[in-house]
């Protein structure tokens, strides 16, 4: 059975327990800028009591355009998240596209996520979760925006049959025709009825793809992310930039840095109400 609560290094993710929030700048655009806004979470966990994991691409492999900004590479993005983990103590979390990336990916994270196009690629399940097993660490996938939340179970079996129970799962839209993504919540008991808790992309879910770039609505994250959090997701992931107009990718998805501590707390308000009337199977 896959575990339930997951640890991540000092925080817990799970059935009955505080949120889990995953958040931090899309990509690596700068050691600076990374810092910036890490120490602005690391602030915000402390002051709050709010588990908070940061999370930054060190390569954005899926970029739409042979133009678009992707990100400092392997060697020196790790080297910068492993200056925010040591830096903060935060958890630190990115993704990886190639079986290669997982053992020093996982060196470093605490959490290493296989990317929704990628989640039926079996040599890239293998390798996380061989390689998360060895350190200790934690494996989240993304559902693919093609696939049904009932058939996500085969992936927690590859997880679990490749030496790591310890396994997130993440909501992040499914496709509506070629240019939207929609939101069914009825994805989310589905999937915690693997054993896994589930979290909950709330800026990938409101992308608008076509086009030369990805575009999107962040007017509508804390939307999705509250309706979320009333189903019973156990953590909420949220990309964020002190500008997000400036960013070099996503920026139409991520929430300002500003902005974060507010809905934050809603969640965790939600969060609360929630638990404190019990799960919809229990009532």
């Amino acid at each position: 059975m896959p575990a339930n609560p997951v640890d991540v290094q000092q925080w817990q993710c799970g059935t009955g327990l505080p949120l889990l929030f995953i958040a931090g700048p899309c990509v690596i655009e700068s050691e600076d800028l990374v810092m910036r806004v890490a120490d602005t979470l690391a602030e915000l966990s402390a002051r709050e009591k709010l588990q908070i994991v940061f999370k930054a691409s060190f390569d954005k492999a899926n970029r739409t355009s042979v133009d678009s900004f992707r990100g400092p590479g392997l060697v020196k993005g790790l080297a910068i998240l492993a200056k925010v983990r040591e830096k903060t103590g935060l958890p630190v979390t990115t993704d990886v596209h190639d079986p290669q990336q997982a053992g020093p990916a996982a060196e470093v994270c605490q959490i290493v996520q296989i990317p929704a196009f990628l989640a039926r690629q079996t040599d890239l399940v293998e390798a996380v979760a061989e390689a998360t097993a060895k350190n200790g660490g934690v494996v989240n996938v993304k559902k693919p925006q093609f696939t049904a939340p009932e058939d996500m179970v085969h992936v927690v079996r590859k997880c679990e049959a490749f030496g790591n129970p310890r396994v997130l799962l993440t909501e992040r839209g499914t496709m509506f025709g070629y240019g939207r993504l929609i939101n069914d919540f009825r994805c989310v008991p589905v999937m915690q009825a693997f054993g896994t808790p589930v979290i909950f992309d709330a800026t990938h879910s409101v992308q608008i793809p076509g086009g030369a770039t990805t575009g999107g609505n962040r007017a509508m994250v804390p939307f999705l992310a509250r309706a979320a959090v009333a189903c019973g997701v156990d953590g909420v992931f949220m990309e964020t930039h002190p500008e997000p107009e400036k960013a070099l990718s996503d920026g139409p998805n991520q929430v300002p840095l500003t902005e974060l501590p507010r809905l934050i707390a809603q969640l965790c308000q939600l969060r609360s109400l929630f638990l404190s009337f019990g799960s919809a199977k229990s009532a």
